[in-house]
């Protein structure tokens, strides 16, 4: 296991950001160069959750180590990204990622998933088998086939409008994403709308449409890289249980549990990089 990086507040470090054409359609993909001493290492890619342009990441990047390059990107039709002309699936995402990262010269990653893209990182380790030496997924599940959240959280869960209206979003936040929002709502705001860039809403919805009757549940056992799940005790949006389903079906697997809800890895990034970066380093 590799030393615990420091934990002190991190200092922004230079990003590029690159306009990538796949499929005919323009995604915005952020780079951050490894910088400074110690060994190259294998990139870091990282997929967000639903809604949010990937601009949200930037505390979570900033704390990782200098020595690591980190990829990230906006889905299609959220944030820098053009808007598809049809709806899309999470087949087709993970597709045009592989896309993208020939594109860019990287022939292997580490793929570390949040929610949303959580699910894309698994579909990705699954038909990019070669191309993914660890993954990491943090607050996701199955899809069509997890452990759904209450009914109240997946009302609020089918519209933007917690991307959109801070109001809304604090009147919402303890109940959907739970941990730090119970007691600090606007914790919420200052996360999820960190970021200057904003979609259409359209976008989400795509997002949404993207899962239509995926699941990775039936093919859990052809992931072969080894797989850390982070999961909070307090999460409505993604049960507890879902991380079980997961490290029952992923036979390399390990689960890591915090105390916390949906949104605690983008409130305090420096409380699990020790633990991402751990795993990465093994």
């Amino acid at each position: 296991m590799a030393t615990p990086v420091d934990q002190s507040p991190a200092e922004p470090r230079r990003v590029e950001s690159h306009d990538v054409v796949v499929g005919g359609r323009s995604l915005r993909v952020v780079v951050r160069p490894a910088s400074g001493p110690g060994p190259s290492r294998t990139p870091l890619l990282i997929c967000n959750g639903i809604g949010a342009a990937t601009d949200v990441l930037d505390p979570l990047v900033d704390a990782l180590p200098a020595n690591l390059d980190v990829i990230r990107f906006d889905p299609p039709g959220i944030g820098g990204s053009a808007m598809p002309s049809l709806p899309y699936h999470l087949t087709w995402m993970a597709h045009r990622l592989g896309q993208v990262l020939t594109r860019m010269g990287v022939r292997e990653v580490d793929v570390m998933g949040f929610s949303w893209g959580g699910m894309l990182a698994q579909q990705f380790a699954l038909s990019r088998r070669r191309r993914v030496r660890r993954l990491l997924l943090a607050a996701t599940g199955t899809g069509a086939l997890m452990i759904p959240a209450p009914p109240r959280v997946m009302a609020a869960m089918s519209t933007p409008r917690r991307h959109l209206d801070p109001d809304y979003l604090e009147t919402v936040a303890p109940k959907i994403y739970g941990g730090s929002m119970r007691e600090h709502p606007e914790l919420a705001a200052q996360v999820l709308m960190s970021g200057e860039r904003r979609g259409p809403m359209r976008g989400y919805y795509y997002q949404l449409l993207a899962l239509s009757g995926w699941t990775s549940l039936p093919m859990l056992g052809s992931i072969r890289a080894p797989t850390m799940i982070l999961a909070g005790d307090d999460d409505p949006i993604v049960p507890i249980g879902n991380a079980k389903q997961l490290a029952r079906g992923i036979r390399n697997s390990r689960i890591e549990t915090y105390h916390g809800g949906h949104l605690e890895l983008l409130v305090d990034p420096e409380r699990f990089v020790p633990i991402i970066d751990g795993f990465l380093s093994e």
